[in-house]
């Protein structure tokens, strides 16, 4: 087990933000798709991001990696896709990785044989029943034990009406959307409930449209999609990470100056939405162009509806934890079937070294306090959850130990170094 201590220290400087892993999947599935080269540019190969193109592979992409020679610059790769999808193995490894396991499984429904998913840790158990429902419906036949990975899919899924329910995961939405264009007839996918990240669904049909597909929304309660479709090869940069960023968002708001780097303002990601939370609980910001400065802020405690950004609650978490006055998450209930219970991983683990920070259903309620005091945490084998106690220990009078702490490859294998390079004090 891994393990860090981390001394109380402001952060300051310059962070190249990393690409958002969001759109890294997209951009190879797609990519792998189109007949043809496509390059994709500004990638990293997190675990996450790894498990998606051994994924492509199995499936017949041929992948080429081009590995940056400095630590500096991301890795780039090019795709030679695949317009007739065929199962060259017979097993997709899934790793952690709950994106890589929800966009492939669908494939399964196009390659005329058995396909195994495996997985480990927390994914095992992650649920799937969106897509057992449409198994039954199809008479798709399927085995997974317990209802937990591994599971074999063996079938051909058909054009047709799927009617999905919107407050589980948009990754189920996703991953019909990449393979119904490619079927013979058309198909549409109607949200039976209101739907919850819906920026995680503008980034897919936003992908989906550069590599040619065309997909109609109708105000995110149906989308009707044309079979026959094809993907087609193109170059593909990949923006910086909101959701990543957030971190060091936060960092700065502790003290010092930090500069986050390489991100689009006029981005689709949900989790841009940390600006206007950060700017709402009067953290000083200023933004230009592909840049954000952060500046020391005393914040205040406000409402957040993470229902449409989940994946920033444990930084905000933090946030919160040293904010005057109270803070009330609302609406991340689907956190609880993250890497970890992250609503109860970061209550707990935060409560450890002096946060007040209480449970609800559905939620948090946080009162802050001036400061932190330090102590042991565990990762609990999350990557946000790792990140945003590293952040923490800013906030601490003594150091903070993390247990688990390599638990960050998953989408940010660098994050310790970049700690490190703005001022960061660590003993591994």
């Amino acid at each position: 087990m891994s393990c860090v201590k981390i001394y109380p220290k402001k952060l300051s400087g310059e962070i190249n933000i990393p690409p958002s892993k969001s759109l890294s999947h997209r951009a190879i599935i797609s990519a792998g798709l189109a007949e043809g080269v496509s390059k994709i540019d500004n990638l990293i190969f997190s675990d996450d991001i790894k498990a998606t193109m051994e994924g492509m592979r199995a499936l017949g992409t041929s992948i080429q990696c081009i590995v940056s020679k400095s630590h500096e610059k991301n890795h780039s790769i090019k795709l030679k896709g695949i317009s007739d999808i065929k199962a060259v193995q017979s097993e997709i490894d899934c790793k952690e990785s709950g994106s890589t396991l929800r966009f492939l499984i669908p494939f399964a429904g196009v390659v005329n044989k058995p396909m195994k998913f495996i997985g480990r840790g927390k994914l095992v158990e992650r649920p799937l029943d969106t897509y057992y429902k449409i198994f039954d419906e199809q008479n798709i036949n399927y085995k997974n034990e317990d209802g937990k990975l591994p599971l074999i899919v063996d079938g051909m899924i058909k054009p047709g009406t799927f009617k999905i329910k919107g407050n589980i995961s948009s990754q189920f939405i996703t991953g019909l959307m990449f393979i119904l264009p490619l079927l013979d007839e058309d198909s549409k996918i109607e949200i039976t409930t209101e739907l919850e990240s819906k920026g995680y669904v503008d980034l897919t049909l936003d992908i989906l449209r550069k590599f040619n597909i065309k997909i109609e929304n109708n105000d995110y309660k149906v989308f009707y999609i044309k079979g026959n479709q094809k993907y087609k090869a193109r170059d593909y940069k990949v923006e910086g990470d909101y959701s990543q960023a957030a971190f060091w968002i936060v960092a700065g708001l502790f003290g010092g100056r930090i500069k986050c780097e390489d991100l689009d303002i006029n981005s689709l990601q949900g989790d841009k939405a940390v600006v206007e939370i950060v700017k709402r609980m009067n953290g000083n910001l200023n933004i230009k162009e592909d840049v954000i400065e952060v500046n020391e802020s005393q914040t205040v405690g406000t409402i957040i509806d993470a229902s449409q950004c989940p994946d920033l609650v444990p930084i905000l978490a933090t946030l919160a934890s040293v904010s005057n006055g109270t803070t009330k998450i609302i609406k991340a209930e689907r956190l609880r079937i993250k890497e970890s219970d992250r609503l109860k991983a970061i209550s707990t683990e935060l409560n450890k070294i002096g946060a007040n920070i209480k449970e609800l259903e559905d939620g948090l309620l946080i009162e802050g306090k001036d400061s932190l005091v330090g102590g042991m945490v565990d990762s609990w084998n999350d990557h946000r959850i790792a990140m945003a106690l590293a952040i923490a220990s800013i906030k601490c009078t003594k150091p903070v130990i993390i247990t688990g702490s390599d638990a960050v490859k998953k989408s940010y294998p660098n994050f310790w170094e970049d700690f490190k390079s703005l001022g960061g004090r660590i003993d591994e």
